[in-house]
């Protein structure tokens, strides 16, 4: 950072002292940008290839056991597969208030998106229920509004609003009344937004390793606490064995990706490109489950994709 600000302290002079090494190091500070800026587009794109990659898998899982114990087992495996890393790796430790100021926040938001789309899913379809949870990608570009008042780029917007579209689509969601499991289900979209805004918020002031890990060990121990209440135990090798790989791949994996990813993407380019989910989820329901897509999930999923391009085109165009 001191380069970008002071380029002449570590930078020559050309032959006739000209700028030419100021140059030359600017643009390799601008392509080191560039280059980890699409590493963490690529990282968020595969997480929310492995969010979407997950549904078949934990539709079977909670035939078994109920929702909110298997998510406390799947959060705990992420637990312990991210200590693992944290022991070998042996990055800086956040202090207990900076766990408490920024880690906490971000691991009770991401309860909450999941506590509400748990119990509201028991009074509304899955269709709808996923379709008012990715109104986050309404919520974040209006979060941001309020907190910094300035609007995403116009070319963003018109992107939102074309994933926003291709979103009822691929959903199937004919109609939405607000009944009971609506509203439930608007609160837990609100969650997965706030968490988005807290990780852009905390992304850099704690290693990205144990900012995940504290958010594991908040979803696993807040809905082991409320699975206690609900009951649902039920176990078998099966469900063992979904919590192993739901709790490596999307919890530990996905969202260490997520949180690290944050760290160069704002807010609402991470809402769009997290909205690849459900196109992910769709394309594997129709490879694993023989799902039928329909020419309206189709055109949903490629509306979603052009809604992704015109948010990054429109935020190239902006930073130019």
């Amino acid at each position: 950072m001191s380069e970008l600000l002071n380029p002449m302290a570590t930078h020559d002079l050309g032959p006739l002292g000209g700028e030419s090494g100021l140059g030359t190091g600017l643009e390799e500070s601008l392509d080191t940008h560039k280059r980890r800026n699409l590493q963490a587009q690529f990282g968020l794109t595969f997480a929310a290839f492995i969010f979407g990659s997950t549904f078949i898998v934990m539709k079977d899982a909670v035939k078994v056991m109920a929702p909110l114990p298997f998510l406390s087992l799947r959060f705990a495996v992420g637990s312990l597969a991210l200590g693992i890393v944290l022991a070998f790796r042996k990055p800086a430790a956040p202090s207990r208030s900076d766990v408490v100021r920024f880690a906490l926040p971000a691991g009770l938001a991401l309860l909450s998106g999941y506590a509400f789309q748990t119990i509201g899913l028991q009074y509304t379809t899955g269709s709808v229920s996923a379709f008012i949870t990715y109104l986050l990608v309404v919520f974040v570009p209006l979060f941001v509004l309020v907190l910094t008042r300035v609007l995403p780029p116009p070319l963003v917007l018109l992107g939102v609003l074309i994933a926003f579209v291709g979103l009822f689509l691929i959903s199937g969601s004919g109609g939405v009344k607000l009944g009971k499991g609506e509203f439930l289900t608007l609160l837990c979209a609100l969650g997965f937004a706030s968490h988005i805004m807290a990780l852009d918020r905390v992304g850099k002031k704690i290693d990205a390793l144990w900012l995940a890990f504290v958010q594991m060990v908040v979803v696993s121990v807040g809905c082991g606490a409320m699975g206690v209440v609900t009951g649902g135990w039920q176990f078998n090798i099966k469900v063992i064995l979904a919590a192993v790989y739901l709790g490596i791949m999307a919890s530990a994996v996905a969202f260490f990706l997520q949180t690290w990813a944050q760290r160069r993407l704002e807010p609402t380019r991470t809402a769009l490109l997290l909205m690849l989910e459900p196109v992910f989820a769709a394309i594997a329901g129709y490879f694993i489950a023989h799902d039928h897509l329909g020419l309206r999930g189709v055109i949903g999923g490629i509306l979603i994709l052009l809604g992704v391009v015109a948010a990054e085109l429109g935020t190239a165009y902006a930073k130019r």
